[in-house]
């Protein structure tokens, strides 16, 4: 009888910890409402209820790395998924590291359109906002 309340004692505490991680995970990149309307919108125009948004880094541009936005239906098995509103986000565990605490937003100016990340691990950004370094 004890080995089963050890057991479920321990099986209690992993799934504990598997809810705190979900929860830091979906409070460390934030979407604002503009993003959250822009990438619902492209998910309705593409017709494909399946689609995610991928951000990940990818090394270039004028600073050093820069932000990538992509349309994905599959999620890698350590890929990161993060729920916000009606939509979701997959990032990989690597650019996620460099993505924690950042925002993503969507602005249309006389530049045109696109998604930013207001990343507070930047040490400079380029221009353009696209591109950073740590």
């Amino acid at each position: 009888m004890i080995r089963y309340v050890i057991l479920f004692i321990i099986i209690s505490k992993y799934f504990e910890n598997i809810l705190k991680v979900k929860n830091i995970i979906n409070n460390h990149i934030k979407l604002t409402k503009t993003a959250i309307k822009k990438i619902k919108n492209l998910i309705f125009d593409k017709k494909n209820k399946n689609l995610k948004l991928r951000v990940y880094i990818l090394g270039g541009g004028c600073s050093g790395f820069q932000y990538q936005f992509t349309f994905d239906e599959h999620k890698n098995n350590d890929d990161i998924l993060i729920k916000q509103g009606d939509v979701s986000i997959i990032v990989d565990p690597i650019s996620f590291q460099y993505l924690v605490g950042g925002k993503i937003d969507y602005i249309e100016n006389l530049e045109g359109s696109k998604f930013i990340v207001k990343n507070p691990n930047a040490k400079n950004t380029c221009g353009c906002g696209l591109s950073f370094n740590i």
